[in-house]
């Protein structure tokens, strides 16, 4: 099985990212999860469009469609996703109707982490909003929202705390499992 987990943050340093590179080391054997970002997408902007859309989005576009799963991990700025992911998600769903083709039925889970006290439910309440006009095929037995996430990862960005690790890995077993299910 192979899960693409998609980083709605570009920091170097995200610990979003973080996140998403410690879900690939304790996925199940069997599982490989390919951790991507959202860099070298432009805004989004019609007449760019126009002229082709951009390699950068292709290539995302190819590599989300040969996936078998999806694992999105978000930011949450001011109560809500960040502007880069749902600039490439309009990306992605571009021309009109390719949103619906490349997401839709496929299995996908979101996790997300922040430094704040509140994790990140209205990020990942807002981004549900828009992958379901998407028709995305979402797991909800579960979620993962990582608060003080400076004290969660340490500064090379390894997964130090075990309790969220292990929380991880359950994680990502029952969303291996839900995929699993939806396959056979």
């Amino acid at each position: 099985m192979k899960i693409l987990a998609l980083s709605g943050a570009l920091r170097r340093a995200s610990v979003n990212t973080a996140l998403l590179r410690a879900a690939a080391m304790l996925a199940p054997a069997g599982v490989t999860v390919d951790v991507r970002t959202l860099h070298g997408i432009p805004l989004y902007d019609g007449d760019v469009e126009a002229e082709g859309i951009p390699a950068a989005v292709t290539t995302l576009r190819e590599a989300i469609r040969a996936a078998d799963a999806l694992l999105i991990a978000t930011p949450e700025y001011n109560n809500s996703m960040p502007g880069v992911l749902k600039n490439g998600l309009d990306w992605l769903s571009r021309p009109s109707g390719e949103g619906g083709k490349l997401f839709g039925g496929k299995p996908t889970a979101l996790v997300g982490a922040t430094p704040g006290g509140f994790g990140t439910v209205q990020a990942q309440d807002a981004l549900l909003s828009v992958l379901r006009a998407f028709g995305n095929d979402f797991w909800m037995g579960g979620r993962l929202m990582v608060s003080k996430a400076g004290t969660v990862f340490d500064a090379d960005g390894q997964l130090v705390d075990d309790k969220v690790r292990a929380q991880l890995q359950q994680f990502v077993a029952g969303f291996v499992g839900f995929v699993h299910k939806r396959s056979t």
